[in-house]
């Protein structure tokens, strides 16, 4: 287990903490939770019961005391660790949940209080990250600092170039527009379609609603990537700890990507990671407006090629052609019995030309003899 501490750490001595977070960091309960004790009075700070949300302590000096069970001030020791959630799997820290809880598969005995950064359906499938530290989870899962999650997506039915624009250009849903994403086509068939999406932020099932705001519906919905993180790595509904490397490569990006935050405010700070090839000048503006002929947007050869085929059927079904099915079927009955019919019937004229050549020839007349 990688114990990555705090650069910063909110109970160190002569610091003042937010009462809410510190219970938090003692695996009391979520934040939400520990305000709920604070206004029932379940709380005391040096033994006198306070109810007032927002009220910062020191620990270091001053003592706090939950429902009589006094907390220690020592540092909480960070935890980070990985997960490839499957499917079924909830991303919730309520105690009365029936269902498995990712937090469950975590089997380590020293992982204390933790919880999931962002969520991922119970359909869905992949990478998410479980921590006990509140920044890293702010900066991980918040879009203001960038950083990129990726999905492998399969969709029902053939997606069309007009949907694949749309939703790379932004979706409105009930929230909002979306913001817009990076959208790959890696294979289409008339039954189903897998694609690649890489988003910057969080919405609720947000890439099912985009999809189904486009008239597609998703089959399967898997986070391939976090950040520089993979899942080549780790098998599903297994787990490991985090690196201080990784841990430090996340906060590095999440930094880089705010601090490069561009000063106008019309432009999407959370796809500028998409433009960084571009001049910075020229981030700002659209790119030049060119026709882009079909099938181009597929990169593989493979692909064109099955492209083009498809493109040749589809102008052949539009192009008259001859009858299909029983009628073709009967034409080409009558055509075989005609050519039947003309075969017998030369064969009959041919057989009775060769009777009338072969006929004997006439006897000659016998000659009168006379006396």
């Amino acid at each position: 287990m990688e114990d990555v501490p705090a650069p910063q750490d909110d109970a160190g001595a002569g610091e003042l903490v937010r009462l809410n977070k510190y219970l938090a960091d003692h695996g009391v309960a979520s934040r939400r939770k520990c305000d709920e004790l604070i206004a029932k009075g379940k709380v005391s700070v040096d033994d006198e019961i306070v109810t007032e949300l927002g009220l910062k302590v020191d620990p270091a000096k001053q003592r706090v005391e939950v429902d009589g069970v006094v907390l220690r001030p020592e540092r909480t020791r960070l935890r980070y660790y990985l997960l490839h959630k499957p499917r079924g799997v909830v991303c919730t820290n309520e105690r009365r949940e029936a269902r498995a809880r990712a937090i469950d598969l975590i089997t380590d005995p020293d992982k204390g209080r933790i919880y999931t950064v962002g969520r991922l359906d119970e359909d869905s499938q992949g990478l998410i990250l479980l921590t006990n530290d509140g920044e890293f989870a702010n900066r991980v899962a918040h879009p203001r600092y960038g950083v990129n999650k990726t999905y492998s997506v399969k969709l029902r039915g053939r997606v069309d170039p007009e949907s694949v624009d749309k939703v790379r250009k932004g979706v409105w849903l009930a929230e909002g527009r979306t913001a817009p994403a990076f959208v790959k086509v890696l294979k289409r068939t008339n039954e189903w379609s897998l694609l690649t999406v890489t988003l910057n932020e969080g919405k609720n099932r947000e890439v099912r609603r985009v999809f189904a705001a486009v008239g597609f519906n998703v089959l399967q919905l898997r986070r391939t990537h976090i950040g520089a993180l993979s899942d080549r790595s780790l098998k599903e509904g297994k787990w490991r700890p985090l690196l201080r490397e990784e841990v430090r490569e996340l906060l590095a990006q999440s930094q880089e990507s705010a601090a490069a935050a561009p000063a106008d405010r019309r432009e999407d700070p959370r796809v500028r990671h998409f433009k960084e090839g571009a001049p910075r000048e020229a981030r700002g503006t659209p790119p030049a407006a060119r026709p882009i002929p079909p099938g181009r947007e597929r990169r593989s050869p493979k692909d064109r090629a099955k492209w083009l085929r498809d493109r040749r059927r589809q102008l052949d079904r539009t192009q008259p052609s001859a009858p299909a099915g029983r009628h073709q079927r009967g034409e080409k009955r009558q055509r075989l019995r005609d050519e039947q019919r003309q075969r017998e019937q030369g064969a009959v004229a041919s057989s009775r030309d060769r009777r009338v050549q072969r006929a004997p020839r006439p006897a000659p007349r016998k000659q009168d003899r006379r006396p």
